[in-house]
């Protein structure tokens, strides 16, 4: 793509957002923001951001993610609205994940020692809860969270301190994810199905929940998870897969990985037979095809015609946010930020989101991929 289209489309995204900032100097500065993200930069702050727009000091810089006047709640629907003006299909997925950023000291909002699976082990960090849509025309992270420990959310001084307000109060990862989801259905967001890792599948209550609303969803979940089974039995999941005859399972990509297609074996079980008319329930199994013991499993709700095939590539689709995420840190920033504050995270956070954003419109249309079809209507598998 030449630069004069790239130029062109950067100011016709930062046009989207313009109207959130009163004032005409965060105005401007957010797009030498942006830009500075999608820079070639080693590390991208205060100093290095303010330097690549040509400015003597980083003061401008952090003034617009610390006290400049704007909305970063209203700046992510638009982001969510421009990513779906461009990448909505009829095969969208929604999913769900965290990820961490690792930060010194204890001032930072929601730092504390966790488990971080960015690290791969419990390191002082802070953790995002984040939603991101794929689809055939692309993927992007479209809504976050700042998942504040209960240590944080019981000391209302360090709260205050960090600029969070009194009425932010203790939320599970759990209840990010679902408040995420209902702006999503709540904004119409085309998709069909919805997937997680088993950190968020193996929790039951966000299952009922999704099956509430009628969510079509593939989420990992425990060897161990319990589902009541066709004889009306709650049985482990593990248990259901191990009975299969070997003629169930059938050799399938699930998706491109870094080293070509994801193969493995896959299976299926019916359960519960006590259903809505039209949906289906099943256990999904996934199986190395070099180690029979390595084997993940799926707790799944569509439509009673869904197919294996459909349900592997869901179950595939869910690597599309940890795409999203090494994308958004190692070319748009997201990890380099040296704010503190709460306000600060979402900001920063949330143009870097921007930025992930336009590269992935960007990659889809130097494809020559057109505007999406039917943006803003949400589109769900039709029952029989």
């Amino acid at each position: 793509m030449d630069l004069q289209t790239w130029s062109a489309g950067l100011a016709e995204l930062h046009q989207r957002i313009a109207g959130r900032f009163a004032r005409s100097e965060p105005r401007e500065r957010v797009l030498a923001y942006i830009r500075g993200l999608l820079a070639g930069l080693e590390r991208k702050n205060g100093w290095t951001l303010a330097e690549f727009a040509g400015q003597i000091s980083p003061d401008g810089m952090q003034r617009l993610v610390r006290t400049a006047d704007w909305d970063a709640d209203a700046v992510r629907d638009d982001l969510r609205d421009y990513a779906m003006d461009h990448l909505a299909d009829r095969d969208g997925v929604l999913i769900i994940d965290d990820t961490g950023f690792l930060k010194k000291g204890v001032r930072s909002a929601g730092v504390q020692r966790q488990y971080s699976g960015t690290a791969g082990r419990t390191e002082n960090c802070q953790i995002g809860v984040f939603l991101a849509y794929a689809s055939s025309r692309g993927r992007a992270l479209i809504d976050r969270e700042l998942y504040l420990p209960a240590s944080w959310t019981d000391d209302r001084a360090r709260c205050r301190q960090a600029g969070i307000d009194d009425h932010v109060r203790f939320a599970t990862k759990h209840q990010l994810a679902k408040a995420m989801l209902t702006r999503a259905l709540q904004a119409e967001v085309p998709f069909t199905w919805f997937t997680a890792d088993e950190a968020y599948g193996q929790a039951k209550s966000l299952r009922v929940w999704l099956e509430q609303r009628d969510v079509f969803h593939v989420p990992a979940t425990r060897r161990d998870d319990t589902v009541v089974s066709m004889q009306l039995q709650q049985r482990r999941v593990d248990d259901l897969v191990a009975s299969l005859p070997a003629q169930a399972w059938r050799r399938r990509s699930c998706g491109d990985g870094a080293h070509g297609q994801r193969l493995y074996a896959w299976a299926r079980v019916p359960i519960r037979p006590l259903r809505v008319a039209g949906r289906g329930h099943w256990v999904l199994a996934r199986r190395s095809l070099t180690n029979s013991d390595d084997i993940a499993c799926y707790v799944c709700y569509g439509p009673a015609r869904t197919s294996l095939d459909q349900l592997l590539r869901v179950a595939g689709s869910r690597w599309a946010i940890e795409e999203c995420f090494q994308a958004a840190k190692n070319e748009a920033g997201m990890d380099h930020y040296q704010v503190r504050s709460y306000t600060g995270w979402y900001r920063h956070i949330t143009l870097s989101m921007l930025a992930h954003a336009f590269l992935a419109v960007t990659a889809t249309q130097a494809n020559g991929i057109g505007p999406a079809p039917t943006p803003h209507q949400k589109i769900m598998i039709s029952s029989p």
